[in-house]
């Protein structure tokens, strides 16, 4: 780093120290959302792969001149603000994202706009770690389940099941099936949004081919669970709703996400055969 006896080294001390206490007890609460919520499991990679990126910034960085930017208190102070609303309203999202950015400020105020380009990316990438708001979760999760449910059953009407369907309800001969949250697809959804960008800026060139690997997490991520509730209808048609509810219910769910990163996979090769415009 150039210019590295410009960084404000006591700031710097300072800003870390006040972070801590400010956000110790919201951060702790995200980790055990991570640890709760099967939806934000996920959550314990983000940093990791995060650091990973830095990493393989690291040449970029060498070369990065330091040029502390007063701009950067007004975007910590920003953060600040979003921090107190949220607090005061009770909203932990708002919370959350504050601290990211508190972090972009006082990494502008000490490195400069210049060095927080260089990072931008791996920076940004930790706004996967933070779950999402759940006005946005409902909102989101409900629509799937419906789509999931009535594409499933569709399906099994053609391979000659008896099904009936309820809104999310799947009503065979012999048992009744719910899909629920866990199988609308939407934590697969987050899961493989935060694996296709990490992997589209890894393994693809040009912005068209990086936006489309991304985008296409979520028909996969769909289109994998709706083949779990199908399996799960063909087996308890078939054999009874003890199957249906036994290995394939409960390890269903890990041999499909494995389906969708396989999936993630094969299309980043395929994009990346194709040659870039972008």
């Amino acid at each position: 780093m150039k210019n590295y006896k410009r960084i404000h080294i006591v700031p710097v001390i300072f800003s870390l120290i006040a972070f801590g206490f400010l956000y110790w007890d919201t951060a702790y609460k995200v980790v055990l959302d991570w640890y709760n919520d099967e939806n934000y499991s996920h959550g314990f990679l983000i940093p990791f792969i995060s650091g990973y990126l830095l990493w393989q910034k690291k040449d970029n960085l060498k070369s990065a001149v330091i040029t502390p930017s007063n701009w950067g208190l007004l975007i910590l102070f920003s953060g600040l603000v979003i921090f107190l609303i949220g607090n005061l309203s009770g909203e932990s999202f708002s919370m959350r994202l504050s601290m990211l950015v508190v972090l972009a400020g006082a990494v502008i105020f000490s490195f400069g706009p210049g060095f927080f380009k260089a990072v931008s990316f791996p920076f940004i990438y930790l706004v996967f770690m933070i779950p999402m708001p759940y006005l946005l979760y409902d909102s989101v999760a409900f629509p799937l389940k419906l789509f999931v449910s009535k594409f499933s059953v569709e399906f099994l009407s053609l391979t000659g099941v008896l099904v009936l369907r309820e809104g999310n309800i799947i009503h065979l001969a012999g048992t009744t099936l719910e899909v629920a949250d866990a199988c609308s697809g939407i934590r697969s959804v987050v899961s493989l949004l935060a694996l296709s960008t990490a992997l589209a800026y890894l393994t693809q060139k040009g912005r068209i081919k990086k936006f489309i690997l991304v985008v296409l997490a979520v028909p996969i991520a769909v289109f994998v669970n709706a083949l779990r509730i199908i399996g799960t209808g063909v087996l308890a048609d078939r054999h009874g709703a003890a199957a249906a509810e036994g290995f394939f219910h409960e390890f269903g769910g890990l041999m499909i996400f494995g389906v969708a990163i396989a999936l993630l996979i094969l299309s980043a090769v395929v994009l990346g055969k194709v040659k870039s415009k972008g």
